[in-house]
């Protein structure tokens, strides 16, 4: 029985690391086109409000390129511990 739960787990980490950099992308995405929207909505009708949510999209374009790049090294470090501890 341990044998089998041992390897359940061995397999469950690296998809549930998987699962939380795909969640954590996704929701920076997802403002990210929240924000876009409404400057596209603000635009026509109030300017000086679509600049400053324009301002407001390149920070978050920038905060999550940082985030993608957190990510990424978070993944690949994980992995690899994953990976050592397994040989």
């Amino acid at each position: 029985i341990l044998i089998i739960i041992e390897t359940i787990r061995l397999f469950i980490r690296p998809l549930a690391l998987g699962v939380r950099l795909t969640a954590n992308l996704t929701a920076g995405h997802l403002l990210i086109q929240l924000t876009s929207t409404a400057v596209l909505a603000l635009l026509p009708t109030i300017i000086t409000l679509s600049i400053l949510t324009i301002i407001i999209l390149l920070l978050l374009t920038i905060l999550e390129l940082a985030v993608a790049i957190i990510q990424a090294y978070v993944f690949v470090l994980l992995l690899i511990l994953y990976l050592q501890e397994n040989t």
